[in-house]
């Protein structure tokens, strides 16, 4: 277990991005795209409206901190496009200008989807695992967004309790 890594990183201002199912749909794909790739082996998840949580098992070649770079890079381009192209809309118009950096503040855009770093903890035992399991699962429950996990679609909990496909492929540890 020693290449597995608990993996959680936050919307700018803790905004609450991937609170439409289509937001969250592009989240999922993008995990996708990176673990065909061959950069890590995907444990479990779950994704919040402004945050996510991961445990996985990077690739010889990778590294977490380098996942997560590519991850958030890939959502916030494909978001901020989403968001801009809807910026007619009350919704978008509100996000985008929330996320919007003062002049003085960018370096590399007017606008901040992520939270600048991410926090990561090497996973070393099964107990560890099963604590962060629990706590991804149970997220969505303690904030009073669903009644069971298993109501919460962006999670790998219907796929390790209910035996059930997970919306992103689930690699079991070695």
């Amino acid at each position: 277990m020693d290449r597995t890594f608990f993996i959680t990183s936050v919307t700018a201002q803790r905004r609450a991005l991937f609170q439409r199912t289509a937001a969250a749909d592009l989240l999922v794909d993008v995990f996708l795209g990176y673990r065909e790739m061959g950069k890590y082996l995907l444990h479990d998840f779950a994704i919040m409206p402004e945050h996510f949580h991961a445990l996985i098992w990077p690739s010889e070649r990778a590294d977490p901190s380098r996942i997560v770079q590519s991850l958030k890079e890939q959502t916030a381009k494909f978001m901020l496009k989403n968001l801009q192209a809807s910026h007619e809309l009350p919704w978008g118009r509100r996000m985008l200008a929330a996320l919007t950096l003062t002049p003085t503040v960018h370096l590399h855009g007017p606008y901040r989807f992520w939270q600048r770093r991410f926090y990561d903890l090497n996973v070393w035992s099964e107990k560890k695992r099963l604590e962060k399991l629990n706590t991804m699962h149970g997220n969505p429950v303690q904030r009073g967004m669903v009644t069971s996990p298993d109501q919460w679609p962006w999670s790998s909990f219907r796929f390790y309790f209910l035996g059930e496909e997970s919306i992103l492929p689930i690699d079991r540890l070695p």
